[in-house]
């Protein structure tokens, strides 16, 4: 079962790499074919004969990329005596079911499921601590962070007899059901706290770009400004323009971090507080005035280590992210509605059309996506019937907007991280972390200590 063992040094952690032969499809008896499927493995602290397993749960890209942004699994497996695991979630990084085919066609990408990626961490459990010297008795905690977390939470909720718990780190689990308007709230709020006038002049910048945009001189200065590396020509290329703009405030409220960072882009300490010092402007200013401290604000994300020749305004984050793959999942199960008004966020009115994203889907994909069926499979807000399960969230994070924010019982936990972003839990310690993160940590830890003992009494 466990093939192609390589030995891979990233930053200053090692691993080693594995793949697992699994079933493409494990609901099915017609699809019969098998795909290799990575893990990464780290046993340097590890306490064999029943020391506890962390096990990662990969979301939607490379699981090096995840591994190498998971420092509190580290520092976790050396306090627990733990073997550390990050599976990789098919589809993404190495793990392609149908090798360079995979995303050639919808036949192809049906098995692009959670339900399929749950499965398989439940089988590569069960394949590690069968064939694993030691592993036979060992505890398994689940850990993820957003999508990740989410699996995490759900390999606890549909597969308790493989792990004794989870850790849902900034796991937007209730994302499909809550207010679509919720999640650009919160990204406004961070900008807002962060400097005099920011979201206020961010919410005037779309229609000063519409005027500036109107002319062709305007579309000109409008390119050279922001160097973009193509300048816009089009309405419908400043329309794409203007959706650029709002994925990049989206993303630096997500990695708003007390520290520099690479997570999605080389960023300073607390990046929205830098872009906002850009941005402290009046009402009086001209528009051209206004979109200059925009563009200077846009740099300190895409430009921070001042390497950029141009700006490429058809990329927004690393390209370790499979986007194509998450878009799929949004059109088929993944179905987070999201809409903007203008008033209680700093963007373009834009309301939720389920029936035209489900034309975009089915023009991309040829499949259209099953509204409710997260709720469905997953329980939505009716989960208290399951147990040992920690949720995270931070206040700046946006997609706390559809997490846990409240504990449910006594081991449905939900922790609230004071200035925290995306999963910040789930980093390096840092001398620069907020009080409020350290405690959480050690929470968290705790937490794990508990269940571990629980699970060595009935086993």
């Amino acid at each position: 079962l466990i093939q192609n063992l390589v030995l891979i040094y990233i930053s200053f952690v090692y691993f080693l790499s594995f793949f697992l032969l699994l079933q493409i499809d494990h609901f099915g008896f017609l699809e019969n074919g098998t795909f290799k499927q990575r893990y990464l493995l780290n046993n340097q602290h590890w306490h064999r004969e029943g020391g506890p397993i962390l096990f990662y749960t990969g979301n939607e890209g490379d699981i090096t990329w995840f591994c190498n942004n998971t420092g509190f699994m580290w520092d976790a497996a050396e306090e627990l005596g733990a073997l550390l695991v990050f599976a990789e979630h098919r589809y993404y990084g190495e793990s392609m079911p149908f090798g360079e085919e995979s995303y050639s066609n919808a036949k192809y990408l049906n098995y692009l499921t959670s339900e399929q990626a749950l499965a398989d961490f439940a089988v590569l459990i069960k394949a590690l601590k069968k064939t694993l010297p030691g592993a036979q008795k060992s505890s398994v905690i689940a850990i993820g962070g957003s999508y990740g977390g989410m699996l995490a939470a759900w390999l606890r909720m549909k597969y308790p007899n493989e792990v004794v718990g989870a850790l849902a780190a900034s796991a937007p689990i209730w994302q499909f059901i809550v207010p679509c308007g919720e999640f650009y709230k919160v990204v406004t709020h961070d900008f807002t706290i962060s400097g005099t006038n920011c979201s206020s002049n961010i919410r005037r910048s779309w229609a000063a770009i519409d005027r500036v945009s109107a002319t062709g001189e305007g579309l000109q200065w409008l390119s050279q400004e922001f160097g973009l590396c193509n300048p816009l020509k089009t309405p419908d290329e400043v329309y794409g323009f203007k959706a650029w703009l709002q994925e990049t405030w989206v993303n630096l409220a997500m990695v708003d971090y007390p520290y520099e960072a690479n997570f999605l882009q080389p960023l300073p300490a607390w990046p929205v507080m830098v872009v906002c010092k850009n941005l402290y402007f009046n009402t009086s200013v001209s528009d051209q005035q206004l979109l200059s401290g925009i563009s200077q604000a846009v740099r300190v994300y895409y430009n921070y280590t001042g390497d950029a020749v141009c700006l490429n305004t058809s990329q927004t984050a690393t390209g370790n992210l499979g986007f194509l793959g998450w878009f799929y999942q949004s059109c088929t199960e993944m179905v987070m509605p999201m809409c903007t008004d203008g008033v209680a966020d700093m963007f373009e009115p834009q309301p939720w059309n389920f029936q035209a994203f489900s034309d975009e889907c089915y023009n991309q994909f040829g499949v259209r996506p099953r509204e409710d069926w997260a709720e469905i499979v997953y329980g939505g807000r009716n989960i208290s019937a399951h147990s040992n399960i920690i949720f995270s969230n931070g206040n700046l994070d946006p997609w706390m907007s559809g997490g846990v924010t409240r504990s449910l019982s006594e081991s449905l936990v939900a922790i609230m991280i004071d200035r925290g972003a995306h999963h910040l839990d789930l980093r390096y310690n840092s001398e620069f972390d907020p009080e409020s993160v350290i405690k959480t940590r050690a929470l968290e830890v705790s937490y794990f200590k508990q269940w571990i003992k629980q699970a060595a009494t009935t086993q």
